[in-house]
């Protein structure tokens, strides 16, 4: 809901979509400044009380947002500032996140977990922001921020109350530079988990930017409202969930590798068929693909870099892994916002699907054991 009101609030307030490349740049600048930090400490300290703190630290951040909405007093700088410091938050909290999924599970139900965690993510991305849409026609866009605030106490109530066996911290009296050097080695040592990583960080320039640009479609393209940018969300996040359940339900019978290949050129081609798109239900139908195509490849990554990955190293590991992912996804944003700004919003979508097509290719072509995967 955030997330979808912020977009459009900015949009709405300056009318221009440089201004949500800034957003996005400014919630992925901390990844740069922190996040490989964070997944030094992930290995350090109790995985459960980073995720506390970051937990209340975003709740803190939400009803700051909504104060401001509520006043009137909110300023296009101070929504920026607010997606920093939301960023910050993340920095910690995604690697973190990920490595904790450990504790909760036994290896061998690792990748259905992982699915089934993805599968409640976008079943909130998917109501999010229809209920963001609706909420924010109805009652503005203040009440969407109050609302994720007081979200964030079930959260952390729910993380309070898990039984965790005790923590086991890695801690060899080396420093902290040192340590997320041997994190960077492994990974450069281990050709299945830089290929994958490597892949991770093109999916994030080129698909996500687009997402960016969804308040920009709904007004320009689609000549709609706060609504249909919540129906815009709603069909990437549908199609992400249909992606996550189908993972979870087919469980160990399936070969990860092809699974993982054919993801990368449905995102691109149902991306690509999106951006010739100026009608809500065609719109909606090819996000639905390029949402399920996202989320496989997503998935997959993280289950198979977790499931190569060793358990000394997995805060530090996971913490690239996030890194890349939410690092470079600012990078995207602020280059979709500026390049939409000279060309449109349609032209920038079909530069990034066919940036996404060939590297799908190139995967295909030159790096077999990705597809051999099991």
């Amino acid at each position: 809901m955030q997330r979808s009101a912020q977009a459009y609030l900015i949009f709405d307030l300056t009318k221009s979509p440089i201004f949500l490349g800034y957003v996005g740049f400014a919630y992925g600048v901390p990844s740069w400044l922190f996040m490989l930090y964070g997944g030094v400490l992930a290995d350090r300290f109790p995985r459960r009380s980073i995720l506390l703190i970051a937990q209340i630290t975003m709740m803190i951040l939400a009803f700051v947002l909504a104060g401001l909405t509520f006043t009137g007093l909110v300023q296009p700088w101070q929504i920026i500032i607010l997606a920093f410091l939301l960023g910050s938050a993340n920095a910690f909290d995604a690697p973190a996140r990920q490595a904790f999924v450990t504790e909760l599970v036994d290896r061998s139900d690792l990748g259905n977990a992982i699915a089934l965690n993805s599968s409640m993510i976008n079943t909130a991305t998917v109501a999010g922001p229809a209920v963001a849409g609706l909420t924010y026609a109805a009652f503005g866009p203040a009440w969407c921020f109050a609302i994720n605030g007081l979200t964030f106490i079930a959260v952390i109530i729910a993380l309070l109350l898990m039984k965790l066996a005790p923590f086991k911290p890695v801690d060899r009296g080396v420093s902290i530079f040192k340590e997320i050097r041997e994190g960077f080695s492994f990974v450069a040592r281990k050709p299945t988990i830089r290929t994958l990583i490597i892949n991770l960080g093109i999916l994030s320039l080129a698909g996500l930017g687009f997402v960016t640009l969804l308040p920009v479609w709904a007004v320009d393209v689609l000549g709609g409202d706060a609504t249909t940018n919540g129906y815009l969300h709603t069909a990437r996040g549908l199609g992400a969930l249909s992606g996550a359940l189908l993972i979870a339900a087919i469980g160990q019978t399936y070969s990860k590798g092809k699974l993982f290949t054919v993801a990368t050129f449905v995102m691109p081609v149902f991306l690509l068929l999106f951006s010739f798109t100026r009608m809500l239900p065609t719109s909606f139908i090819t996000l639905l693909g390029a949402g399920w195509g996202f989320m496989v490849i997503i998935n997959l990554s993280n289950t198979l870099v977790q499931t190569n990955v060793t358990d000394e190293l997995r805060g530090r590991v996971m913490g690239i892994f996030t890194f890349t992912f939410f690092g470079l996804m600012p990078i995207g944003s602020l280059i979709n916002g500026v390049i939409a700004d000279q060309i449109g919003a349609p032209l920038t979508v079909q530069i990034n699907a066919l940036i996404l097509l060939a590297a799908a290719i190139v995967l295909l072509l030159l790096f077999p054991f990705i597809r051999a995967q099991e």
